[in-house]
């Protein structure tokens, strides 16, 4: 039985693209593995406060040399982590806002960044050399656009700063094994839009 994270991201509900194709993926893996369980994550609707210098410097110190105040500053942080390490299956849900991602998304992965929890240095200093920590996952991304050719090779690949650096944060993680889905032509509407949805639906439903 594999335990699976949802992260929604959308600041939108009833008219959020990216949270109807997190649907169709749970009702589609709920029909396929129905031990599994569901976690949520709303980093959209719920907010997800961003780092400070307190946060820097008590991810920094050794655990065994935090003071009571350090510790409170990483609570949410800890909790993030260790939600990740609990889980086998990652499912991230976003929308593209102006080529990159949500600021709750770009908040989250700043908390859930941590020295000797999620990575850490191959030698044990600062060396250049990361090593991820979240071995033996699995990531679906899901993710909605506006526009359209943003895939390798495709006309507006260069402005495509969301599903790019959602792989790179986490292949750095260790999540080697990274599916992408992509709902675009959300601008144009009409019959191209609902041919989109149509495509990635059946995409998200022929997941195994």
């Amino acid at each position: 039985m594999n335990k699976v994270l949802i992260i929604n991201a959308s600041v939108r509900q009833e008219r959020s693209h990216s949270r109807k194709l997190a649907q169709v993926f749970m009702d589609n893996w709920q029909s396929k593995y129905p031990e599994d369980t569901f976690i949520f994550r709303e980093v959209g609707l719920d907010r997800i406060p961003p780092i400070d210098e307190a946060w820097i410097a008590s991810a920094f110190r050794k655990p065994q040399e935090r003071t009571e105040a350090e510790k409170h500053a990483l609570r949410l942080s800890d909790s993030l982590v260790s939600e990740l390490k609990d889980s086998d299956i990652y499912v991230i849900a976003t929308p593209m806002y102006n080529w990159s991602i949500p600021s709750g998304l770009k908040s989250y992965i700043d908390q859930i960044m941590r020295i000797n929890e999620t990575w850490k240095f191959k030698s044990g200093i600062p060396d250049g050399n990361y090593v991820g920590l979240l071995n033996g996952k699995r990531l679906f991304i899901l993710s909605s656009r506006g526009d359209t050719g943003y895939m390798e090779g495709e006309k507006n690949e260069k402005m495509n700063f969301q599903t790019t650096y959602l792989k790179f944060i986490f292949n750095m993680l260790a999540v080697q094994d990274v599916s992408i889905y992509s709902l675009d032509n959300e601008e144009f509407g009409g019959e191209i839009f609902e041919r989109s949805k149509a495509e990635v639906d059946q995409l998200i439903r022929d997941i195994s």
